[in-house]
């Protein structure tokens, strides 16, 4: 794959920060979406992105995971360069990685898309531990709990029974 150099002056130096995104930029063709986007989001944050329709709100989202692949920038998530790996006698020699591999560090994320759907004949709970079990191999018992968890921090504990069909548009 092809080698970057990475700058040093944007290496997570701060243990808080969980998500850090330096100077993202995305173009399709002449159309530059992203302009150098730089943001942090440390631990417990809540964080919404807003503006309005076609403004890279959902290319941005999709650029941290690498869906769609930044034209140039970093992101980090943990102490991870996303697409890449640092070189092991030099950490600011950035290795690109392969799609499989890319796949790996997806699979350490979340992502719910603006128009996602529930499988309608799984109830909450399955719709919920389904890719738990299916991407990560989590045992049937451990992923319930951690739904349940995720329920219950968005005030729909009582619904993990319920089915796509008996749930509104904000639940």
């Amino acid at each position: 794959g092809e080698l970057l150099r990475y700058p040093r002056e944007d290496q997570v130096n701060e243990s808080q920060v969980l998500v850090q995104l330096r100077d993202i930029r995305k173009s399709f063709g002449l159309r530059e979406v992203l302009k150098g986007v730089d943001l942090d989001i440390r631990k417990g944050e809540v964080v919404r992105i807003l503006g309005p329709s076609g403004s890279g709100k959902s290319t941005l989202l999709r650029a941290i995971n690498f869906i769609a692949r930044p034209t140039s920038g970093f992101v980090h998530v943990g102490d991870e360069v996303i697409g890449y790996r640092r070189d092991r006698n030099d950490p600011e020699l950035l290795h690109e990685l392969t799609e499989d591999e890319i796949a790996v560090q997806r699979a350490k994320m979340g992502m719910v898309f603006q128009r996602f759907n529930l499988f309608p004949h799984m109830t909450v709970m399955q719709n919920i531990t389904y890719a738990q079990k299916l991407v990560k191999g989590t045992k049937t018992s451990e992923a319930q709990q951690i739904a349940q968890r995720l329920l219950d921090q968005v005030g729909l504990g009582d619904r993990g029974d319920s089915y796509p069909r008996q749930l509104s548009g904000g639940q």
